[in-house]
């Protein structure tokens, strides 16, 4: 019997990753000052960006995808590990969870990431979900010591294991109908066999939309977000307000734009509530939060909501102009949350919103620099916010949805009262408190790297755009 390998040539991206995951696993326990594990860790990644350039095609039996669309969405998981790592360096030595399992873990869910948007085969999405998922439960409840991370990691772990429940149920009952797990075969099939109106693809459908509504913490499956980004570390925190998010979105993309092409109408029912409750309760409540991390889980369930806009256009506008969205939302959210990781110090957490009273006068380039990523998730121009803003809007507008359009403009409003308030905390309060900031080179380079993309992109947004609908080409 003449046993052949698969071509590995479209999985080298991952066949890397999971290398690197290991090889810190092992180093951690000769290397005695962590963050050579943190500089090793940026460097495999840069390593790992370099195999996906000429990393296409498909493998095993059609079941896992290289193509431009999951190398995009690789390209901000990869952006959200390097911008996560270099948070993360001062930040665990002071909270004394600088372990070396740490780094390890971000590689391992960035790799269940990768998977599951490369996934051609519903199997595969699961087990890059999986993966995914049981390494950032672990990141959540990182402070063993605190509580409240203990608490966020146990939510974040049942109602993902709830999720993971309606996705295997959505699978079973989309095999059971079709006889394949295959996403491009499943789509052949329903056209084929005029399946459109049946009630068990229906179900399964819906049930896909619970599972990745979950994971995208779109209302109402969000329950589990406010709490796990409060508990969380505030470096995991933004973490996985990014890659979990980009990553539900890049199935999201590829299982209803496919496999669920020929039923676009019942899922684009589903997903318009979806999208305004998210924009709803992501913005109001966001209004009553005291603490800032709580206000940007909040702020992360709104975002979901408009990044849904684009979807449910239901074209290559609207996939693309999601894309565009989720990267530039992964520069500010982190910038964002760099900020409130720069206010931590020995004894003081920094993460009240009264924290930021009259900051600027006793930090005025870091308030600047607050500024500009409030700016950018308000949405306000010249920032990249806007531009992410525009696109999904437009895509929206062209595929008919204009009412759908307005109703966002709306909470985009209401959204400036929280992000603004902040502004209006560090630029028109006396300071109150003495606030010191946690001195880091690697912080720093973050900061800089995500407001200069953050300015960049809002100005020049050409190149993000076309690099955007150039990795739809085929899709």
């Amino acid at each position: 019997m003449n046993l052949q390998l698969p071509p590995l040539g479209p999985i080298m991206p991952e066949i890397f990753m999971t290398s690197l995951a290991l090889i810190l696993l092992m180093a951690d326990l000769f290397i005695k000052k962590k963050e050579v594990l943190a500089g090793a860790s940026i460097l495999g990644v840069l390593v790992v960006a370099y195999t996906l350039i000429g990393s296409s095609g498909s493998t095993f039996g059609g079941m896992f995808i290289s193509d431009g669309y999951s190398s995009f969405f690789k390209a901000i998981f990869f952006i959200n590990l390097i911008l996560s790592v270099l948070i993360s360096i001062k930040y665990i030595r002071i909270e004394r969870v600088n372990f070396g399992e740490y780094y390890s873990l971000i590689a391992l869910s960035t790799l269940g990431m990768m998977i599951m948007a490369s996934a051609a085969d519903l199997i595969v999405l699961y087990l890059g979900l999986e993966l995914m998922a049981l390494s950032t439960y672990i990141l959540a409840g990182f402070i063993r010591y605190d509580i409240k991370s203990n608490e966020a990691a146990l939510k974040y772990f049942l109602l993902g294991a709830f999720s993971s429940a309606f996705l295997l149920y959505g699978i079973s009952l989309i095999y059971g109908l079709t006889g394949t797990t295959s996403i491009k075969a499943i789509a052949s099939f329903i056209s084929e066999k005029g399946l459109v109106g049946n009630p068990a693809l229906s179900l399964s459908m819906t049930l896909f939309v619970v599972a990745f509504g979950f994971k995208i913490a779109a209302v109402p499956f969000h329950m589990w977000a406010p709490d796990a980004y409060e508990g969380a570390p505030t470096s995991i925190t933004a973490f996985m307000s990014v890659g979990p998010k980009a990553a539900g979105f890049a199935v999201l993309g590829r299982v209803f734009m496919i496999a669920f092409a020929s039923i676009k109408f019942e899922w684009t029912f589903l997903l318009i509530p979806l999208s305004i409750l998210s924009m709803a309760i992501g913005n109001i409540v966001a209004l009553a939060q005291s603490n800032i991390k709580r206000m940007l889980a909040y702020s992360s369930i709104a975002h979901a909501g408009y990044a849904l806009i684009g979807v449910i256009a239901a074209n290559t506008d609207g996939v693309a102009s999601m894309m565009n969205y989720l990267m530039i939302y992964a520069f500010m959210n982190i910038g964002a949350f760099a900020v409130v990781i720069m206010l931590r110090t020995e004894g003081f957490k920094g993460e009240n919103i009264t924290d930021y009273e009259g900051l600027a006068k006793t930090h005025p380039f870091l308030s600047a620099l607050m500024l500009i990523f409030m700016f950018s998730l308000t949405g306000i121009p010249p920032t990249a916010g806007f531009i992410g803003k525009l696109y999904v809007f437009m895509s929206a507008i062209n595929a008919g949805y204009t009412w759908l359009v307005l109703v966002a403009v709306v909470f985009s409003v209401i959204s400036a009262y929280f992000y603004l308030r902040i502004v209006m905390y560090m630029y028109m309060r006396e300071p109150k408190i003495e606030v010191g900031t946690s001195k880091s080179g690697t912080l720093g380079v973050a900061l800089g790297v995500t407001a200069v993309m953050v300015l960049a992109i809002g100005v020049y947004p050409k190149c993000l755009v076309e690099l955007a609908r150039a990795a739809l080409s085929g899709f």
